[in-house]
């Protein structure tokens, strides 16, 4: 499988020598607290000795795989580590070369992808010391497929969604349900329990080869750099989905390193995307005992791939419902490429003005910038024809591109029974909107981005058509073996620009009462991964509670004992015993 590329230019012009260069150091930022605190890479800056060391080469480096100097920033620009050491090996022996390399040097190796991310999974702000980035999507991009019944794909870490999805397309096959962002890479995307949007219609019977939870639901093997004590070294090694240590592997965080990864996948279906204005937040969201025909549950029912966005402060949301179709609609646009929604990468100049105006210290008119950008999507929709579209599931399903506006995320997952999908978004509407008018009346306005609402359904083992298939240990879609009539995750995904004011006392606020409300027999909740969790007025990741104890519980509830949080912890300590694939932070999370 493995490829060797033409090597391309240099990312820096400074090259590793003999010699210690100066380097910038990166944006120290406040929103990395406790978990941080700990880590080089969030320290205050080293002094001159400190720093003359940490400036030097990585010593003793492998000749034939590429080193320089790069900036890591994550998502929405909170992390930044400058001049971080990053190589770009040819393939996967080179990692193999590069993890005994660390190993031997008392370095560590982070994964570097699409950059996908705002928790600091890669990195913390700074420049951290013995640390090297391994760049995937440099080389580690290649993608076969092999059609068949069933049929699957084989592709390397770094390949982004955009081409897997692309070289899928081509010969007739696709998947369900993935992250928005085709510039995501399929290393990250299976890292973080990456996933996208639908269950299955009333009525809809579920194609060979796909699945309504992750993507990393779909792997049937995957090869992984880990220890072997006989040989004394770092090797590559394939495990198969039946395997218990695959469990870990699946959703590893960055704790591990995935070289390459086999997908069942199936037939590729087209859908029709319907986006509407005329459905009021108060039907939407209604409590099951009012609730219409036109409420979410009702659409999920009868199409089963719904995209609700609502922006705070309006009172219409941006209904998005996506319906199998094999032939065109009368009515609807027929789209061939990804992005048919180009307009939600534009601000309007009015909307520029007034985040703008925010920023300096005007929240007040947040109202007035949210009803800004509803507007804009309604002229954007007009604009492109694509109020009524119909195409390939990836074609409608891509729509978020790096050229978008770069916001910050806190996402929660609520499992529950389908028939209870209404009674979870009622109740989190409600508590929402108090929480918003809460802050509204002192005079605060945390949010001024949408809050985005999604059913998926759970990580079943046996959609990946392996007999005897293990699910993934920290995937947020692992199903409950004590509540079984649990199969659906609703997902609440709040966000907003990371430089407002008091944000983060409003996610900690949100966390606190979804982690008290969705509870016992009625729900359970998980965090994404990617995103921002264990939250206080000072911070994401600064909950040390969260943290430590309730997130990890919430993967040991309900799991064997011999088959939950801790599990998976010990198989990366027995794949890697020197930590040589952790950071500090990871050390400190992964408790």
């Amino acid at each position: 499988m493995a490829r060797r590329g033409a090597r391309p230019p240099d990312k820096s012009a400074d090259h590793p020598d003999d010699r210690c260069d100066a380097l910038p150091t990166g944006t120290r930022r406040p929103e990395l607290g406790s978990l941080c605190s700990r880590s080089r890479a969030c320290a205050p800056a080293p002094d001159r000795n400190l720093m003359h060391e940490k400036n030097c080469a990585p010593p003793n480096f492998p000749s034939g795989i590429r080193l320089y100097r790069a900036t890591f920033t994550n998502w929405s620009g909170q992390v930044v580590a400058g001049g971080m050491w990053t190589c770009a090996p040819a393939a996967p022996c080179d990692v193999v070369t590069l993890a005994n390399w660390a190993r031997a040097n008392g370095w560590r190796l982070r994964p570097r992808g699409g950059g996908y991310s705002w928790s600091p999974l890669v990195a913390c702000s700074g420049s951290p010391t013995n640390t090297l980035l391994v760049d995937t999507t440099e080389h580690l991009t290649a993608v076969t497929v092999h059609p068949g019944s069933p049929a699957s794909v084989t592709a390397q870490p770094g390949v982004s969604m955009d081409a897997l999805l692309g070289a899928l397309k081509t010969v007739g096959y696709g998947l369900t349900a993935f992250p928005v962002l085709g510039a995501a890479s399929l290393g990250g995307v299976l890292a973080t329990a990456g996933r996208g949007t639908g269950v299955p219609a009333n009525g809809e019977t579920p194609l060979a080869g796909h699945t309504y939870g992750s993507v990393a639901n779909l792997v049937t093997s995957l090869t992984a750099v880990v220890w072997d004590g006989n040989a004394a070294c770092y090797v590559l090694r394939t495990f198969q989905r039946s395997e218990p240590q695959i469990q870990a592997l699946l959703v590893n965080l960055g704790r591990a390193f995935v070289t390459e990864v086999t997908l069942r996948v199936g037939a590729d279906q087209r859908l029709r995307c319907q986006s509407r204005f005329d459905v009021s937040a108060d039907t939407l969201f209604a409590p099951p005992a009012d609730a219409s025909p036109h409420s979410l549950a009702s659409h999920v029912k009868r199409s089963g791939r719904v995209v609700c966005i609502w922006f705070p402060f309006t009172a219409t949301p941006w209904l998005r419902v996506f319906t199998p179709m094999a032939s065109k609609p009368r009515r609807s646009k027929e789209v061939t490429a990804p992005y048919a929604f180009r307009f939600n990468d534009i601000v309007p100049r009015s909307g520029s003005k007034l985040l703008s105006q925010i920023a300096a210290g005007a929240g007040s008119l947040t109202p007035v910038f949210t009803r800004a950008q509803m507007n804009a999507v309604r002229a954007g929709l007009t604009l492109t024809r694509t109020w009524d579209v119909w195409g390939w599931s990836s074609d409608l399903l891509l729509n978020v591109r790096p050229t978008t506006v770069r916001i910050t995320s806190a996402c929660w997952n609520v499992m529950t029974s389908r028939d209870r999908i209404q009674q979870v978004v009622s109740e989190f509407h409600t508590a929402y909107t108090a929480c918003l008018e809460k802050y509204r009346t002192r005079g605060s306005f945390p949010v001024n981005g949408p809050l985005e609402i999604r059913v998926t359904g759970l990580d079943q083992p046996a959609d990946c058509g392996v007999p005897g298939a293990l699910s993934a240990q920290l995937s947020p879609l692992r199903p409950r073996p004590d509540h079984p009539e649990w199969d659906v995750a609703v997902w609440f995904d709040m966000t907003t620009v990371p430089i407002t004011p008091d944000c983060h006392a409003f996610y900690a606020d949100m966390e606190q009462w979804i982690r008290s409300h969705y509870t016992g027999s009625y729900a359970a909740v998980r965090p994404e991964w990617p995103k921002e969790w264990a939250s206080t007025s000072t911070g994401a990741w600064t909950d040390r509670t969260a943290a430590r104890s309730a997130i990890p519980d919430s993967y040991r509830a309900g799991q064997p004992a011999d088959d939950n949080w801790d599990t998976a912890l010990a198989t990366f300590s027995a794949l890697d015993p020197a930590g040589v694939f952790s950071s500090d932070f990871l050390d400190e999370a992964l408790l």
